[in-house]
């Protein structure tokens, strides 16, 4: 595949000399359209329109969201759309992405799998379609190093988890059940205390002492570590092959039905970026980067930028087993009603697009639409 429009040793240089910031990589704000630093990078060079004249793209500032990061700067995702323009928008939480999907303020979400499920349960299956993977793992407990020093050890200890019924507190309760421990799903109290605290404030509340570690995906568990944490356990080592859906591509019902022919062109489009991502690590790592910092105002440090990267897999797959198996530990929590998520998945997109590619198509886990 060709090397993306950007000049990748401008892009290179420019992110080596991005200001050494310890920040969070924050949203321009829920909903927020993201800045068109580029205009190239939303519309591509030639071709006709396809059936939309635009397709809104909803995604976080975020690493985990590498795919729409890169895809949407390096213009991989506009090459496949003619003369159909991209419009992107950020969001700062999966709530109001999946609010923004509802509204048609979007039409397709990079999105993380807890907020998909609500998103599909609430609307009785009406709602959205998930139509591909794009990240797996990127969580860490990262904990003070002179308080915990074994997970026995985390019984009566602050832990921060991101947000109530978020992908992290999900699994963070799922864990502290399977070691005997009780917490009371709603408050956070009990055998360990879960504080919610929004990743944006949890490495200034660990520094000072007020939290004990986090249960928090990366960058922010990069950052816990640059202020003196430990990582005491990678969430991927819970899951088969250290494998586990962290961001996923979701759809409207919508628009995949009044417009196909675009959303295969923006699967095309990320299969295309996932590609290049894994080939070229260090050159996507540093267009992600620019990317955040075109989109937050501040760039990630390389203390907290290189750890971050090599621990998200960046994939076409969405990982549907474990989708279904993180459903199932929201139930157990006591945090949602036991869904039914048949139909959840239609990958007959994206297959056909990865069996053009020579690549084996990915599985749905029976949880596929008709």
């Amino acid at each position: 595949m060709r090397a993306p429009r950007t000049t990748l040793r401008r892009g290179l240089a420019a992110a080596a000399a991005l200001p050494l910031l310890a920040v969070a990589a924050t949203a321009c704000g829920y909903g927020s359209e993201a800045k068109d630093d580029d205009a190239k990078s939303n519309v591509s060079a030639g071709g006709k329109k396809l059936s939309a004249d635009t397709v809104k793209i909803g995604y976080f500032p975020n690493l985990t969201h590498a795919t729409a990061l890169v895809g949407i700067q390096e213009g991989l995702i506009a090459k496949e759309l003619g003369g159909t323009t991209v419009k992107p928008s950020t969001f700062n939480a999966g709530p109001s992405e999946i609010e923004a999907l509802n509204a048609g303020s979007i039409d397709i979400g990079f999105i993380g799998p807890s907020p998909s499920i609500n998103g599909y349960a609430k609307s009785k299956g009406q709602s959205l379609r998930i139509i591909g993977g794009s990240a797996s793992g990127g969580v860490k407990l990262v904990v003070d190093p002179e308080k915990i020093k074994t997970l026995d050890d985390l019984k009566g200890k602050k832990i921060a988890t991101p947000q109530l019924g978020n992908t992290q507190d999900v699994a963070f309760l799922n864990w502290i059940s399977e070691k005997g421990w009780k917490v009371d799903a709603q408050s956070g109290k009990g055998d360990v205390s879960v504080v919610r605290s929004d990743n944006k404030v949890t490495p200034d509340a660990f520094k000072s002492g007020s939290l004990d570690g986090a249960w928090v995906p990366e960058p922010t568990a990069s950052k816990l570590v640059a202020e003196g944490g430990k990582v005491l356990l990678d969430e991927s080592t819970l899951w088969p092959d250290d494998k586990f859906v962290i961001t996923n591509i979701i759809v409207s019902q919508k628009f995949l039905s009044e417009h196909p022919d675009v959303v295969d062109a923006v699967l095309r489009g990320t299969v295309n970026t996932n590609k290049w991502i894994n080939a070229n690590p260090d050159e996507a790592k540093a267009s992600a980067n620019s990317a955040l910092e075109k989109l937050s105002g501040k760039a990630l440090p390389a203390d907290v930028l290189d750890p971050a990267w090599k621990s998200i897999q960046i994939t076409d797959d969405p990982l549907a087993a474990t989708l279904q198996a993180q459903a199932d530990h929201a139930v157990k929590a006591g945090l949602l009603e036991k869904p039914d998520l048949e139909g959840i998945y239609d990958l007959k997109p994206l297959n056909k697009i990865l069996e053009a590619e020579g690549q084996p198509a990915v599985a749905d886990a029976g949880l596929g639409a008709e």
